[in-house]
């Protein structure tokens, strides 16, 4: 359904260094960069998520958050390791989440900007 989404960054450099840690055991990584912008997505294609370098950020509030496709439980560890190591905060360790349907295995953090964001695999039985 979607083809990219644009978030904005105060911290282009932090933010992209913690995203090229976070993001990289899920497989995805920047497909290009500039002073303004970094995008990244699957290797040799085009951007599914960038970050816009802007003056101002507004974060959205509960009920906004991103979640990336892992494929294996062991990801949605790396990512959430990866996330705190790079100015990351906790706000849900790696573990399954019934409440969310059978096989939802996640992790949530907030990133350094305070997005909301999240890896999930989600495998029924």
């Amino acid at each position: 359904m979607l083809h990219h989404l644009s978030i904005a960054v105060s911290d282009l450099d932090r933010t992209s260094a913690f995203y090229d840690a976070v993001l990289r055991p899920l497989g995805y990584t920047q497909v290009f960069a500039d002073n303004e912008a970094v995008g990244y997505g699957y290797e040799g294609g085009d951007d599914k998520l960038c970050l816009k370098r802007a003056k101002q950020v507004i974060v959205p509030g509960e009920g906004f958050h991103l979640a990336f496709t892992a494929t294996e439980r062991s990801q949605v560890h790396e990512f959430h390791a990866a996330a705190l190591r790079h100015g990351g905060r906790c706000n849900g360790a790696p573990g399954p989440r019934p409440e969310y349907g059978e096989g939802y295995y996640a992790a949530f953090v907030f990133d350094p900007e305070g997005y909301r964001i999240e890896a999930v695999i989600n495998v029924t039985a």
